[in-house]
C-alpha cells in the first residue's frame, strides 16, 4: 500500500471516529444519563439486530438499569432518542402536553404503504383526527351492541371447534396464541367485513382468514429498519404490510361495498358501520374504508389475540384464580339467561382479571413519540432536558408495568390489585396497557368486548391447565416486536 493511500486511509477512519465520538457523547454533552453497552454506528441496537432480545425487552432492562434517573439516552445507530421513566414525565408526553408531543414515534413510507399511511397509528393531524374520529364513532356503545351480535356467532363457533377436539380425547392441548388467532380472525372476518374467515375450519388450511397475518409481526430485519432506522428506510422504502394482503383488502372490500351500496339488507358488521357514516354525509372513500379494515385487521386480530393468549395462561397458572372468575362468568350468565352484552359489563373481577394480566404482559411494549414542539422536560430528581423538534422520546410500557417502585411483588399475578379499594391506590401512568390521552387506543373498548367473550365462553364450559410444552418462565421472543412467549403458551382444555 503506497504512503499516500496510507494516510487517506488514516484520515477516514480519524475522522470517522471523531464523528461516532460525538454522536455517541450527544447525551453525555447534555448531562442525561445514557444506557450501558452502547456499539458504534449500531448505537443500542445490537441485540434486537442479532436477534438476542426484541426492543421491548432491551428497553425494559435498561429502564431498569437506570432505576435512579428520571430520563436517560440511548442511540438508535448514531440518532439520540430519550427514554422518561418518571410517571410525571410521562403525563407531559403522553397527555398534558399532547401538542409537543402529538406524532407518534413508528414510521412507514406512504407511498410504499398507502393504507398503513391512514392508520391512526401512522397519521397526526387532521388527517388522523378525521379517521379517528371515524373509528371513535364506529366503537360507541350502540354500535358495540350490533358487533357484539358478529361476536356472539364466533362464540358458538369457538365452542363447536372445541367440542369437536374433544370428541376423541378428555383433554385437547393446544397453544394458546393459535387457537386465539382462530378466534379474533374469525370476529374481524365476520364482525368486520361481514365474510366467512373459516378460521375454525382445519380443510382451508392457508385459505383462513387467521393465516393472513403471515410474518406481519416478525422482528426481521425489515422491521428494524423501517421502525428505528427511518433515515435508512427513506432510501430503502421498505413496506410493512404485505402486497398480498394490501390485494386482499381492496378486493374484498371494494366488491362488498358494490354488493351493499345496491342492497338494503342490514348487517352486523363494522363494514355496515362505514356505510351508514356515509348516510349521515360524511364523505368516506373506498380507500379509506379500506384503511380501516386493515387497522381493525391488524389491531384486532393480532394484539387481541396476544391479550387473550396471556390472560389465558395465567388462568391456567392459577387455577383458585380461574375458580373464582368461572364462579363469577356463570352466576352472571345465570342471572341475565344468558351471554349478552350487558352480562360482560357486569363481569367485575373479570375487568380485574384482564388489567393484572395485561399489566404482566402488555402485548406491546413501549410507547414512541416524536417531539413536534421544543419542549423542557425536568424530572423529579432534578434532570433537566429541553427536547428539540424532530427528537424521538419513548416510554417503557414493561419496565412501567413491573416497577417494585409502584407495585408490591410486581412478578406475582394478583387481580386484587384492581379491586375497587386497592385500584385507586395505583399511581397514574405506571399502567399504559391501551396507552392514555388523546392517542389512547381506539379500538380499545371492542378489544374488550371479544377478549370478555371469548373468556367467558371458555370458562362457562371448560377447564385450563398448563401443558408441560410451556417453557417456565416465559420468556419474550426476539424474532418477534410484540409480545410472544419462546415456545409458545400450550395449555390442556377440557370439559368441565
Amino acid at each position: 500500500m503506497s504512503p499516500v493511500l496510507f494516510a487517506l486511509l488514516a484520515g477516514v477512519f480519524s475522522l470517522l471516529c471523531l464523528y461516532l465520538y460525538l454522536k455517541h457523547n450527544y447525551w453525555k454533552r447534555n448531562g442525561i444519563p445514557t444506557a450501558k453497552k452502547c456499539v458504534p454506528l449500531v448505537g443500542h441496537l445490537l441485540p434486537i439486530i442479532m436477534k438476542r432480545m426484541n426492543f421491548s425487552e432491551f428497553l425494559r432492562l435498561a429502564y431498569e438499569e437506570q432505576k435512579d434517573h428520571s430520563m436517560f439516552g440511548i442511540y438508535k445507530g448514531t440518532r439520540p432518542v430519550l427514554i422518561v421513566r418518571d410517571p410525571n414525565l410521562v403525563k407531559m408526553v403522553l397527555q398534558s402536553n399532547f401538542s409537543h408531543f402529538h406524532k407518534n414515534g413508528r414510521k412507514i413510507i406512504a407511498e410504499v404503504d398507502p393504507l398503513l399511511a391512514k392508520h391512526p397509528l401512522f397519521t397526526h393531524g387532521e388527517t388522523w383526527l378525521k379517521n379517528r374520529n371515524h373509528l371513535t364513532r364506529a366503537f360507541s356503545n350502540v354500535r358495540l351492541k350490533i358487533l357484539f351480535v358478529a361476536v356472539s356467532e364466533v362464540c358458538k363457533k369457538f365452542e363447536e371447534f372445541l367440542n369437536e377436539r374433544l370428541k376423541t380425547s378428555n383433554k385437547y392441548e393446544v397453544d394458546l396464541k393459535s387457537l386465539f388467532t382462530r378466534f379474533t380472525g374469525e370476529v374481524v372476518a365476520k364482525g368486520g367485513l361481514g365474510i366467512e374467515g373459516y378460521c375454525f375450519k382445519e380443510e382451508v388450511g392457508a385459505n383462513a382468514f387467521h393465516k393472513l397475518v403471515g410474518n406481519t409481526f416478525a422482528e426481521s430485519l425489515g422491521t428494524i429498519i423501517t421502525f428505528h432506522y427511518p433515515d435508512i428506510n427513506r432510501l430503502l422504502k421498505i413496506r410493512f404490510l404485505a402486497k398480498s394482503i394490501d390485494r386482499y383488502f381492496r378486493n374484498v372490500v371494494s366488491e362488498n361495498l358494490k354488493i351493499r351500496r345496491n342492497d338494503s339488507t342490514p348487517r352486523n358488521d363494522f363494514l355496515q358501520l362505514m356505510i351508514d357514516l356515509e348516510k349521515t354525509g360524511d364523505v368516506i372513500d373506498e380507500e379509506n374504508v379500506t384503511a380501516h379494515a386493515v387497522s381493525l385487521y391488524l389491531e384486532g386480530l393480532e394484539t387481541t389475540s396476544i391479550t387473550m393468549n396471556y390472560i389465558c395462561h395465567d388462568l391456567a397458572a392459577n387455577p383458585e384464580i380461574q375458580e373464582k372468575l368461572r364462579k363469577e362468568v356463570k352466576s352472571t350468565i345465570e342471572k341475565h339467561g344468558s351471554l349478552t352484552y350487558e352480562a360482560l359489563k357486569n363481569m367485575t373481577y373479570m375487568n380485574q382479571v384482564i388489567n393484572e394480566s395485561q399489566r404482566l404482559h402488555s402485548a406491546v411494549g413501549f410507547l414512541p413519540k416524536i417531539c413536534s414542539e421544543e419542549f423542557e422536560l425536568q424530572g423529579s430528581d432534578g434532570l433537566t432536558y429541553r427536547i428539540k423538534p424532530g427528537m424521538e422520546v419513548n416510554v417503557s410500557i414493561f419496565g412501567l408495568h413491573t416497577d417494585p417502585k409502584y407495585w408490591v411483588n410486581p412478578d406475582v399475578f394478583d387481580p386484587e390489585r384492581f379491586n375497587d379499594e386497592r385500584k385507586q391506590t395505583i399511581e397514574k401512568m405506571t399502567f399504559l396497557p391501551f396507552n392514555v390521552g388523546p392517542r389512547m387506543c381506539v379500538g380499545m373498548r371492542m378489544a374488550l368486548l371479544q377478549t370478555k367473550a371469548c373468556v367467558a365462553t371458555l370458562l362457562s364450559n371448560y377447564k385450563l391447565e398448563l401443558s408441560p410444552r410451556t417453557q417456565l418462565p416465559l420468556k419474550l421472543s426476539p424474532h418477534y416486536f410484540m409480545s410472544e412467549p419462546v415456545g409458545g403458551n400450550w395449555v390442556y382444555i377440557s370439559k368441565l
